[in-house]
């Protein structure tokens, strides 16, 4: 049996106790859960520091497409994380977090898709109508989705899929690695399959031109998984962290890391370039829209970082890495 796994559900090793019922949603939103410090709100005119340097299309690309959506190209090939375009977030098209932000490029508009990483099975993050519209358009993508999820996709029709558990390790003869890695969350898409698959995190290394990318996922923050990828490859040239979706702490710390934690992640895997995702797009938590980047701007100032190691850029904005 999977070390990571208990009674036939997937487990989280370092944290017990992170499942929220409807009752713990109830007790949300009336309050029970409310932090008892209070936020520094972003100033109306702050605006995240950005570089100015213009893109080289010869060195490796990422573009930042919405929630957990990035586009990354690096050695001549392209893959997609977590794609989501449809307006909500739900197994009902009437219900669910609406979307607050168009993404920068529709699906059609996106250059071809080598691969497509996925965390998990969460309707924000394996979205239905992105993923049958992407292998309309480009059949032969290869599918990399942690244990469990492959069922999912056969059902659909997709049979070129590569399923994972932590540490497992897919060498392609493109001269790519692809390694899925520890998070800290949860699965399910209904009551009854809550927790009977993987949920997971991805790092992407092109061993010809000596690169790497690592899709964290979705996560809360434990001292132990992150340092543990940090030790194991040594660095990341890009790093892909969530920093929303945090308040209250009380119900969100076990599943969903603050941009102070996002900071630690960026730190413990000795990430040269890290970019903000999982904010923006759909309200899914107490804070404001627009109070992440400021979030993280304030944790790096207070570990004397440069901002411009860890960027919270706005949909669309492509950097080289």
């Amino acid at each position: 049996m999977c070390e990571n796994m208990a009674k036939d559900r997937y487990i989280n090793p370092y944290r017990e106790n992170i499942r929220r019922s409807l009752w713990d949603v109830f007790l949300w939103r009336a309050g029970f859960y409310d932090d008892t410090h209070t936020l520094e709100l972003a100033p109306q005119d702050f605006a995240y520091p950005m570089p100015k340097t213009p893109i080289d299309t010869g060195k490796p690309r990422a573009v930042w497409l919405n929630h957990s959506s990035f586009l990354v190209q690096f050695g001549g090939k392209t893959l997609l994380t977590d794609p989501i375009w449809s307006n909500r977030c739900s197994p009902l098209p009437f219900l669910g977090p609406k979307r607050r932000h168009l993404p920068p490029l529709e699906i059609e508009q996106l250059p071809k898709i080598d691969y497509v990483l996925i965390s998990h099975n969460h309707y924000d993050h394996l979205d239905y109508k992105s993923i049958k519209k992407l292998f309309k358009l480009y059949p032969h993508i290869l599918w990399f989705v942690p244990t469990g999820v492959k069922k999912w996709f056969l059902h659909q029709g997709i049979t070129n899929v590569v399923e994972s558990g932590w540490w497992d390790e897919t060498i392609l003869k493109e001269g790519l690695k692809v390694t899925s890695v520890p998070s800290q969350h949860f699965s399910g898409r209904r009551i009854s399959d809550l927790n009977k698959t993987l949920w997971t995190g991805w790092v992407v290394e092109n061993l010809d031109i000596n690169k790497r990318v690592y899709f964290v996922g979705d996560t809360g923050y434990n001292p132990f998984d992150f340092k543990k990828i940090g030790e194991q490859f040594g660095f990341m040239d890009l790093s892909l962290i969530p920093i929303g979706s945090y308040l209250p702490r009380r119900f969100m710390s076990p599943v969903h890391i603050e941009p102070a934690d996002a900071v630690k992640i960026h730190k413990e895997v000795k990430s040269v370039l890290s970019l903000a995702m999982h904010w923006k797009t759909f309200r899914l938590s107490d804070e404001p829209m627009h109070q992440p980047p400021y979030d993280l701007f304030l944790a790096l100032q207070k570990e004397k970082m440069d901002p411009l190691t860890f960027l919270a850029v706005e949909p669309g904005f492509e950097v080289n890495w």
